[in-house]
């Protein structure tokens, strides 16, 4: 007879049968805690956080990253006490997850030399020229290498003193372990990697270092973290480390890390996609589709980025630094209408309304256009972002064309850049979409689906995120001898999950294919404001 299901994570907490991932994502960090069924989330926890313009770049403090860490950590403790009446003082594993790309440059005792720089940063246009031309890969604005050149390049007066460049997660999980070290698919955003050895590319590190000189202190190699592939020792947690974590003091030490890895990486768990002819797209601040590769591109393509999988499969990833933030914005202004007529609705019952609203709207969203760019966007050919809204006098203007092109405008230069891999003969069988505004069932997706010409599935298990995906990894170190991570997920993880797939309608197709047009046609609009506002 099988116990009671509360009796069941009772247990698995208190024998420590259980893993727990921590993402922090671009407005919240999320804890999220996994049974000994992978599928089974005991509890959560979350802080609430926003990137800032600092001297002209995108920043956190490094300070609320760990008030941060503690708060959402604290939180799911707490509602593990609640839901199952023990709070957790150890755990099977622990796996951290962040934000990919960026630069975190520390100097040889650790000291952080300048604020954290993010990923939605475009000041780095130089190098990335540069070392594209210099190793012929495209080497995207956000990614480490590009941050640490544009440094270099720009004789800032930090370099000198640099003894290591991580990401986020990396610098996470150094001071919870003492190990510099990094899961591929996040080492993937920082400098090439070569598939076949699974490391950085040892060809393009010998061609940077030629070509940087003396302008660093030390070889690339020396300066990156060291990579590690899904299902790698990658430390475990110190007396330090579980004091950072835990403000109680009640978090015990020696709890084994898998590797630290990025929000790409774990939506590609989270979405079962890290086998070839599958993909899948995460829209939050960010918008970006990864595909995972049966062969190598002809060409190098800007709009394309060449990561991998956590397993250290080559990916082909299409990033787009703004998503869902604009609609987001436009829908808090109807929850306030709402709260002004004396009629409030929250913002997830406003959400759903116009969300249902755009199923009523024109397949091509009745002329109208919206440009969803609070940053600047490379794919689209802007450094710098001014959000639009734009309709002609003959346009139809309706709540539901109004929505509908809200909607399609996050998809907009996604679709820009997923019409290239189109062109290279990439094929799909099949993309799984994940994030909060596919939470309305049958909208953002269908509308996806007509966006991509292709089937888009949503599926129960994504609803948590990076958070679950990084937790699964770290759930799959007592697997990796027996499993690939692809099967381990098929098998273990995936098996019985319930999944809702919307094949592309017909209309819609055309409808966005006419939308993209305009899209494509009023970016001369959109550069128009950037260099006028």
């Amino acid at each position: 007879m099988s116990l009671p299901p509360a009796a069941s994570a009772a247990d698995d907490i208190r024998a420590g049968r259980t893993s727990l991932g921590i993402e922090l994502g671009s407005t919240r960090i999320k804890a999220c805690l996994i049974g000994s069924e992978p599928t089974e989330v005991l509890a959560t926890g979350s802080f609430a956080w926003e990137n800032r313009l600092e001297d002209g770049l995108w920043t956190y403090a490094i300070d609320e990253v760990w008030t941060g860490l503690q708060s959402a950590y604290a939180d799911l403790v707490a509602d593990a006490e609640q839901q199952h009446g023990i709070r957790p003082e150890s755990f099977g594993a622990i796996g951290i997850s962040a934000m990919m790309h960026g630069y975190l440059a520390f100097d040889a005792s650790g000291e952080l030399l300048v604020p954290f720089r993010t990923w939605r940063n475009t000041n780095t246009g130089v190098a990335a020229t540069e070392l594209t031309e210099l190793l012929g890969v495209n080497i995207p604005l956000r990614w480490s290498i590009a941050h640490l050149h544009q440094a270099a390049v720009d004789a800032e007066a930090h370099v000198p003193q640099i003894a290591s460049v991580n990401t986020l997660a990396g610098y996470v999980h150094e001071k919870l372990t003492g190990e510099r070290v990094l899961g591929v698919g996040d080492a993937s955003g920082m400098f090439p990697i070569d598939s076949a050895t699974g490391d950085y590319d040892d060809r393009m590190l010998r061609a940077y270092d030629a070509h940087a000189g003396d302008r660093l202190p030390a070889s690339l190699a020396d300066i990156l973290p060291a990579v590690l592939p899904a299902g790698a020792a990658a430390g475990a947690l110190t007396s330090e480390g579980a004091a950072l974590l835990d403000a109680s003091g009640a978090l015990q030490p020696g709890i084994p890390l898998c590797p630290p890895e990025g929000d790409a990486g774990t939506g590609m768990v989270a979405t079962n996609s890290v086998a070839p002819r599958t993909g899948n797209v995460s829209a939050g601040t960010s918008i970006f589709a990864m595909v995972v590769l049966e062969r190598p591109l002809a060409e190098v393509h800007h709009e394309l980025d060449l990561v991998t999988t956590p397993a250290g499969d080559a990916v082909a990833m299409v990033h787009c630094n703004n998503g869902a933030s604009e609609l987001a914005a436009w829908a808090g202004l109807f929850t306030r209408f709402t709260a002004a007529a004396g009629r409030p609705l929250d913002d997830d019952s406003v959400f759903d309304v116009l969300f249902r609203e755009a199923l009523e709207g024109e397949a091509d969203a009745g002329g109208l256009l919206a440009y969803n760019h609070l940053a600047g966007e490379p794919i689209a050919g802007l450094d710098a972002g001014r959000p639009l809204f734009v309709r002609t006098p003959d346009s139809a203007f309706t709540l539901a064309n109004f929505v509908r092109a809200q909607l399609y405008g996050v998809f907009g230069t996604l679709a820009l850049g997923m019409q290239v891999l189109t062109a290279e003969g990439v094929e799909l069988d099949r993309m799984f979409a994940h994030g909060g505004m596919f939470r309305t069932a049958g909208v953002a997706q269908r509308f996806l689906a007509g966006a991509l010409a292709a089937p888009v599935a949503v599926g129960e298990l994504a609803s948590e995120g990076g958070a679950w995906g990084i937790a699964v990894l770290a759930s799959y170190l007592a697997h990796v001898d027996d499993l690939s991570l692809s099967a381990y997920l098929d098998e273990r993880v995936f098996a019985t999950a319930s999944v809702s797939l919307v094949e592309p309608d017909p209309a819609d197709v055309a409808g966005f294919a006419s939308y993209l047009d305009r899209y494509r046609a009023g970016l001369a609009v959109e550069a128009a404001a950037v260099a006028s506002l």
